[in-house]
């Protein structure tokens, strides 16, 4: 037997009704029905499409790959430079990462095809870390590429990222899940004393692997 929800049970009580009266009261129960607080989901695995959970499974593969193309284009120097930053197994722990304001500086690792760059690092963008009930935003607030999602719990060293890409003069984030080339997907990590990092393995456009150094403004 299948249970009714509250909503179209309260529909059904009232059946008998004349059809005017009921035709009222069902839009007004409808109307109740939709404002009514939807639950938020807190485990990624179930919000996770299909490509992005493998995408995650697969962070230290890309990694370690993207890592090789930029060295092997004579990136070595650089990827010293940045040091915790861009090895693999750098997190510390523990999170969450702490909400607020943070100066975000990406760094591209590894042509995604040929011809394209296997090493590049951006000026720092303006990026934000806020509460969102249960869960954590995070949003890229300037630059032509915008990640905009949220943050969920996953173990003592990392929290999961999923997400979706603003391009260009777009001023509202496309719904997760609707567009594959636009999803993202990652892991946030504290690689020192207030230093954070969210690594994207296996971005749909231009590189092998994209990481975010993350760092509070104050």
């Amino acid at each position: 037997m299948v249970k009714q929800s509250s909503c179209a049970a309260g529909l059904l009580r009232y059946a008998p009704m004349t059809m005017r009266r009921f035709t009222l009261l069902a839009a007004g129960l409808l109307c109740a029905c939709a404002h009514a607080p939807v639950a938020q989901v807190t485990d990624w695995r179930v919000v996770a499409t299909a490509n992005d959970r493998e995408r995650l499974r697969e962070w230290r593969t890309a990694f370690t790959k993207a890592l090789g193309q930029a060295r092997t284009a004579g990136h070595s120097a650089e990827i010293a430079r940045e040091g915790a930053l861009l090895e693999p197994d750098a997190a510390l722990g523990p999170v969450p990462i702490p909400s607020g304001r943070y100066k975000c500086r990406v760094i591209k690792l590894g042509a995604r095809s040929p011809g394209g760059l296997d090493y590049i690092a951006y000026p720092a963008f303006d990026c934000r870390v806020s509460q969102e009930k249960e869960l954590q935003g995070f949003y890229k607030v300037t630059g032509s590429q915008r990640h905009t999602g949220l943050l969920y719990s996953d173990n003592a060293l990392r929290q999961a990222f999923l997400g979706t890409l603003v391009l260009g003069d777009e001023n509202r984030a496309m719904r997760y899940g609707r567009d594959q080339e636009r999803d993202l997907a990652g892991w946030v990590e504290r690689i020192g004393d207030r230093r954070w990092r969210l690594i994207l393995p296996y971005p749909h456009f231009e590189s092998t692997l994209d990481i975010l150094e993350l760092a509070p403004e104050n």
